[in-house]
């Protein structure tokens, strides 16, 4: 086709998402209008992190995605195998080395009722994928992030790995505002939950990683689990449960950790320096050992 002389050339995205079995686009892929993700937040979603083109902790985001699925009632679109593949393709068409997809499953389009539809309709799969700012992470992970609390406004099944992340989007950007990183989620009787979009860590005053018991009040996250293995693999002691914010400010170190941060560094907490102001010496250790044991596992599915 010939371009009309003066005109500029109307050239679609060099992103590329999957939308239901077809590779799109960015800027022309979409869903119906009445997806009950777009609806209702009728949806749930995971993160791979990616590094040096490896998908990191693959088989453990995937268990934690059936579990998601499995408690609001929706199936698994395909097959484990398949859906390898549909992920290492969507990593080659937008040339992710160091950064993330994103996948989104909602229940699928049907009339608006909120009950949801039976029979139910087909579910939506959602996938793209992106580079991120490295440097801005190696910083963040070298000079560690400050931390604020708040209380935890969310619902009651924060286990479940669900697109409606309003109370999460008004908490971040609350501590965005404030001048801080992330924010640290209080429950009813004070003690930590999780950050808005992280797991929660501490080093206490005898040396023991403390983390929040799983329950129903937080997010099983996968990196956590990475670390605990990685963690009792090393023969450092760990507690998972409860603390408050008064113990993480006089703990020896604080860090955090999701599927894109990895692990990084707390040296504030409501402006009060944690330990020495600084990253501390198991926050360090524990980076290294998620980083070789995340590493070694994506090796072994390369």
């Amino acid at each position: 086709m010939r371009r009309e002389r003066g005109r500029p050339s109307r050239q679609p995205s060099g992103r590329i998402a999957y939308v239901n079995g077809r590779y799109l686009p960015h800027t022309q892929a979409a869903v119906h209008i009445e997806d009950r993700g777009l609806q209702f937040a009728d949806a749930v979603y995971e993160v791979w992190g990616v590094a040096d083109g490896l998908l990191f902790d693959e088989d453990e985001h995937f268990d934690r995605l059936e579990r998601s699925l499995r408690e609001i009632g929706i199936a698994m679109p395909m097959p484990r195998p398949p859906f390898r593949l549909v992920l290492r393709e969507i990593l080659r068409r937008n040339r992710v080395r160091d950064g993330l997809v994103y996948l989104q499953i909602t229940r699928g389009s049907a009339r608006r009722d909120h009950p949801a539809p039976n029979p139910q309709p087909r579910p939506t799969m959602i996938l793209t994928a992106r580079n991120i700012d490295t440097d801005a992470l190696a910083k963040r992970r070298q000079q560690g992030v400050a931390v604020v609390t708040m209380t935890d406004e969310r619902w009651a099944r924060c286990d479940i790995k669900s697109t409606a992340l309003l109370p999460n989007i008004l908490a971040k950007t609350k501590a965005r505002a404030a001048g801080a990183y992330e924010a640290w989620l209080l429950d009813r009787e004070g003690f930590v939950t999780e950050g808005s979009s992280t797991t929660a860590w501490i080093v206490d005053a005898k040396g023991r990683l403390v983390t929040r018991d799983l329950s129903n009040a937080i997010l099983p996250g996968v990196t956590r689990r990475v670390i605990l293995q990685a963690a009792a693999e090393a023969q450092i002691p760990v507690e998972e449960r409860r603390f408050t914010p008064d113990e993480a400010a006089s703990a020896r170190e604080a860090f955090l950790s999701a599927a894109t941060a990895a692990v990084i560094p707390v040296t504030s907490i409501d402006g009060k320096p944690v330990g020495g102001g600084g990253p501390g010496k198991l926050t360090r250790r524990i980076q290294e050992l998620y980083a070789a044991a995340a590493r070694a596992a994506a090796e072994k599915r390369r």
